[in-house]
């Protein structure tokens, strides 16, 4: 391989690691909160006919 392939193969990888770094992290900061209300009830959907 070429000096310029491998570079850009580093830059690729750093981008692909550091952005799934940061996803983590951010979700470890802000998890996400489940609903209290996971199905559908009869009150969703009112009755039309």
């Amino acid at each position: 391989m070429t000096t310029s392939a491998v570079i850009m193969m580093i830059v690729a990888a750093l981008l692909l690691w550091g952005g799934f770094v940061a996803a983590v992290l951010h979700l470890r900061r802000t998890p996400e909160v489940p609903d209290d209300d996971q199905g559908f009830g009869s009150d969703d959907y009112p009755r039309t006919t």
